[in-house]
Order: structure tokens, then C-alpha cells, then sequence
């Protein structure tokens, strides 16, 4: 395929080759293991496909480096703001077909370009997430894996998430067990793996091991994860701040049914390949 239009988005480092596409679909799959590919490709952490939709503003496909299709929230955010340059909409709110149903994002700011999608309520039945427990919500389950047990608290914001509290995480063992916990035989689906490194009254700090990808700068379902886990385990408040290496995004558990995430989408450049 060439000729492929694409602009290279990001939101706390959490980067992604967006593509709008209203023809009849290639295999997105295998495209993705190409493209995102960081030495022989263009390098991102997924593909994301914008295209028309019959029941929202338009519809959103996010395919990760190995080939597998998830739910993207940074990729959600990115999108809107690709879809509204693209075809030049002063809307602010867009509805937005996922994988995960449909989805509700705000560009709040065109200056800063702070982008706040509305991703529904968690999943936190065992059946929903899905793993083979029975009870829910699942909090600080003792994971064993290989020599070490893990309390993890386990839910789905869109994707599976297993969130650690672990203080003091080395870089052995995120790189050690990060992709065992990701292969788990728990884990039907696989799962990614949100470690909590540090607490704050406003603000939790994490680093990310996500499936199918493996380590990354930011997750904006993973950042939800990690609010909703913290709410789960101590119930004080219901928003944070959620720092990972490429930055800081906002998440708001209202009521402790709809997550908002909300950031900065940033446009790194646009070609042709």
C-alpha cells in the first residue's frame, strides 16, 4: 500500500500513526506490525483508524505493534483532534464508535489542544474483565507468579488492567515479571500491567507494561485503572492526577460511575508512506 496518508499523534509520550480511511478496509493487522514498528517502520505504540461511522461522529480502531485490536484512550483523545483538523469542525463534542461501544470526547481547548474523553463506568465483574474468578470487585488479589506473589487489583476500563502497589518497583523487576503478569493463565485475554510506584494526596504515580506492546511513556486506560484501584482500596477521593514518564494526565472517577481522562494531544507531523 502506498501513498498512505498519516499523522503522528501523541499524548504523554503514548504515540500512535493515525490514519483516516473511508475506502473499503485493507488488513489493519498486519499493517500495524509494519508501521509501528520503531526501526523499520514509522514507530508508535499503535495504529489508529479513523472512519465513517452509521451511528457516531465516526468510528475508532486501535490496533497494537503485535497485531491485536484494543481500546485506546490517549488514541481516542488523539483522534478527535485528527478528525476535527481533518475535516474542519468547530464542534467541540464528538460521539466516537469504539470497540468498547460508543464514547463521548470534548476538545475543551483548541489553543493547548486538552482533549477529555468520557469512557463510561469500569468493569469490575470477574465475567466482564474477564477472568475465571467469580466474586468482584477483585482487590489486592494475591497473584502468584513464578517465586513472588502480587496483590493485584483487577478490572477493565475498556481493556484489562492489573494495578500493583509496589513503592519500590526496580527496573528487574518491572522487566521480569511485567510480561509474565501480562501472560498469566488468569488473564483470558492477556492483561496490561499498571505498577503504582508512589502515592500522593492529589496525585499517583505509575509505570506502565501494556499488552502487547510492552513498556510505554503513558496509557490513558491504564491511568483510569490505577484512580479507580486507588478509590477501590481506600475510598477518600475520587480524582488524581496520574503521572507516568511522558507526563501528566487528569482522571476524574464522578461518582464513581463515568471516568474522565483528560490532557494534551499533540501533533508531531504528518507524511505519506
Amino acid at each position: 500500500m502506498q501513498g498512505l496518508q498519516f499523522t503522528k499523534m501523541h499524548s504523554v509520550g503514548n504515540d500512535f500513526v493515525v490514519i483516516y480511511w473511508d475506502k473499503d478496509e485493507p488488513d489493519w493487522s498486519s499493517l500495524s506490525k509494519k508501521l509501528t514498528d520503531r526501526n523499520f517502520g514509522i514507530g508508535a505504540d499503535g495504529l489508529i483508524i479513523i472512519l465513517p461511522s452509521n451511528t457516531a461522529d465516526y468510528r475508532m480502531r486501535m490496533f497494537n505493534p503485535d497485531g491485536t485490536e484494543d481500546m485506546c484512550a490517549n488514541g481516542l483523545r488523539c483522534s478527535a483532534r485528527v478528525f476535527a483538523e481533518l475535516k474542519d469542525v468547530n464542534k467541540a463534542l464528538f460521539r466516537v464508535e469504539t470497540i468498547a461501544g460508543i464514547k463521548e470526547v470534548e476538545i475543551i481547548d483548541r489553543r493547548d489542544w486538552i482533549v477529555k474523553a468520557n469512557l463510561g463506568e469500569p468493569s469490575l465483574k470477574s465475567e466482564d474483565i474477564p477472568v475465571p474468578l467469580g466474586f468482584s470487585p477483585i482487590v489486592d488479589y494475591p497473584l502468584v507468579v513464578k517465586d513472588k506473589i502480587f496483590n493485584a487489583t483487577i478490572l477493565s476500563t475498556g481493556t484489562p488492567h492489573s494495578v500493583i502497589f509496589y513503592g519500590d518497583l526496580s527496573d528487574d523487576v518491572f522487566e521480569r515479571y511485567s510480561p509474565l503478569i501480562e501472560n498469566h493463565s488468569l488473564f483470558q485475554c492477556r492483561t496490561s500491567v499498571i505498577w503504582v510506584t508512589e502515592e500522593c494526596p492529589d496525585e499517583l504515580k505509575i509505570r506502565i507494561w501494556e499488552r502487547g506492546v510492552g513498556e510505554t511513556l503513558g496509557c490513558g486506560t491504564g491511568a483510569c485503572a490505577a484512580v479507580v484501584a486507588k478509590v477501590l482500596k481506600d475510598d477518600k477521593k475520587t480524582s488524581y492526577n496520574v503521572t507516568s514518564k511522558g507526563g501528566t494526565l487528569y482522571v476524574e472517577w464522578k461518582d464513581k460511575k463515568d471516568l474522565h481522562l483528560s490532557g494534551k494531544v499533540e501533533k508531531v507531523y504528518e507524511g505519506i508512506i
